[in-house]
């Protein structure tokens, strides 16, 4: 049974469930102020309608680079924006020009910003990525002169999603030890999980970023978010398989009697991971089914033999991510984070966005 379905995956995106999500984690986190981090385009959701939501009650926040500061500007004109990346070399002038504020990261780049404006300082606790260390924080504490102008000092933990890791500790302590070489500023420590953690762990602003698309912040708690994110396809052929069959590229799946296949128009090009066959699930009629052979650029399969045959049509959409098989569920079969998948989301789906309020 096939019909002329147009091929659509359609990525919805609950921007009243992001602002649940946002207010539950500024009433976790008070007194500390709750910012975002709306990075990566917001997490692939589309930076200009998630900072619009955002903008009641957040003023902070967060991106990676300048030319993601530059996009958030032109919808966020009265937020406070930091940039991650920092005063690279040749982005100083610009940074200034849009009022944005670089979270400055090494020596040089202290030297870049100074006299421009306000920023933001990052110290590197344990993480080592990016963040000044214990030596180059002693020789700015020796030029009080690069200090001007720093309004807030961060640091990055490495292991918040896993509270009882020894290294959060270990972090704290060393920020604090750090901190006293410095004048006395305001303090950023938490991400998600950050948030939803004591006091040690926030500082005096949160900067969450998973927790707000939905995903669970924690590696072995129950997630207290609101699904955000629903990636579903359409049924574009039902097939009926009378004698075993092999499924897809490579023949990795044989569907047996009484099987009964629907081939649904998604794919990794629309961000589906491809090692996802044969190993996730997705829902149909708001039944779970599992997905069998596997995944190709453009179609998957899933067996519909167990959901009553009235219940499966050509056209009908199957959720591949959302309140059914979530967020989480999938990244973990996929060996990955949400993080991943929801930045991986293709350019080929079709953003919905609801909003009611």
């Amino acid at each position: 049974m096939s019909t002329d379905t147009p091929r659509c995956a359609t990525v919805r995106i609950d921007l009243d469930a992001l602002a649940r999500n946002y207010r539950l984690l500024r009433e976790r986190a008070a007194p500390a102020e709750c910012g975002a981090v709306v990075k990566a385009d917001a997490y692939g959701l589309g930076v200009e309608r998630v900072a619009r939501r955002l903008r009641e009650g957040c003023r902070r926040l967060f991106v990676a680079t300048l030319a993601e500061a530059r996009e958030l500007r032109s919808v966020a004109r009265d937020a406070t924006i930091y940039v991650f990346e920092g005063a690279v070399e040749g982005g100083a002038d610009l940074l200034a020009a849009l009022g944005a504020r670089p979270v400055l990261s090494s020596l040089e780049q202290l030297e870049r910003w100074r006299g421009r404006g306000p920023a933001a300082l990052h110290l590197d606790t344990g993480m080592n990525r990016l963040g000044l260390g214990a030596a180059d924080v002693a020789k700015v504490a020796a030029r009080r002169e690069l200090l001007a102008g720093l309004e807030l000092v961060m640091t990055h933990l490495a292991c918040a999603d896993t509270p009882e890791h020894p290294l959060n500790r270990e972090q704290l302590e060393r920020f604090a030890r750090l901190r006293r070489l410095l004048p006395p500023l305001p303090t950023s420590i938490g991400n998600s999980a950050g948030a939803l953690l004591d006091a040690a762990h926030r500082g005096d602003v949160v900067r969450p970023g998973i927790a707000l698309y939905g995903g669970n912040p924690f590696s072995e708690r129950a997630n207290a978010m609101q699904s955000v994110v629903t990636l579903t396809a359409p049924i574009l052929q039902l097939r009926e398989i009378g004698e075993p069959q092999p499924v897809g590229y490579g023949a990795t799946y044989v569907a047996s009697p009484p099987a009964r296949l629907a081939i649904v128009g998604a794919g990794y090009a629309d961000g589906y991971p491809r090692n996802l066959g044969n190993r996730a699930a997705a829902a149909v009629a708001g039944q779970r089914v599992p997905l069998v052979g596997r995944v190709s650029m453009d179609l998957l399969a899933v067996d519909v033999a167990a959901l009553p045959r009235e219940a499966v049509r050509v056209g009908d959409s199957v959720e591949l991510i959302g309140p059914t098989v979530g967020l989480d569920e999938i990244a973990t079969a996929a060996g990955t984070i949400g993080y991943e998948i929801l930045t991986g989301l293709g350019r080929r789906p079709v953003r919905e966005y609801v909003e009611r309020q």
